[in-house]
């Protein structure tokens, strides 16, 4: 495990990022993107249908252990940010599909960014709560 260290001047200062610069009315951009993305179903909901439109219950199937409301929630919301659009297929009983949308696209970005830095610091993240969980309480 290595001891942490200064920030490195390649090491992005968070605090002068424009995302974390609070607005007018308290809020700042990174919030509203972790409210949504950061709860337990939607990056699960954007990851299935990253590859093509997908029909409800065949997303309901994709995604172990999301209920039928939570995705139909889950769906909404997003669709609500622009992240998801939602098509009525005028058959009977109507088809409705869900895809991403260009900016429901764009977030695969970030959000790979992200997973490499887990994958990359796994080990170490473990290592270090290990650690931490076999001190005794101060």
């Amino acid at each position: 495990m290595t001891a942490m260290t200064p920030l490195q001047p390649s090491v992005p200062l968070l605090q002068t990022n424009d995302g974390f610069v609070r607005d007018a009315d308290g809020g700042c951009p990174i919030r509203e993107v972790l409210d949504r993305v950061g709860d337990t179903w939607s990056l699960l909901v954007i990851f299935n249908l990253q590859g093509r439109p997908v029909r409800f219950n065949a997303l309901r199937r994709m995604i172990e252990g999301i209920s039928q409301r939570m995705l139909t929630v889950t769906l909404r919301s997003l669709e609500r940010d622009g992240l998801v659009q939602r098509t009525v297929k005028p058959t009977t009983p109507p088809e409705v599909e869900y895809a991403l949308t260009e900016l429901g696209q764009s977030i695969a970005v970030p959000v790979a960014a992200l997973g490499n830095w887990a994958a990359q610091n796994r080990g170490e993240l473990r290592a270090s709560r290990s650690s931490f969980d076999a001190q005794p309480p101060s």
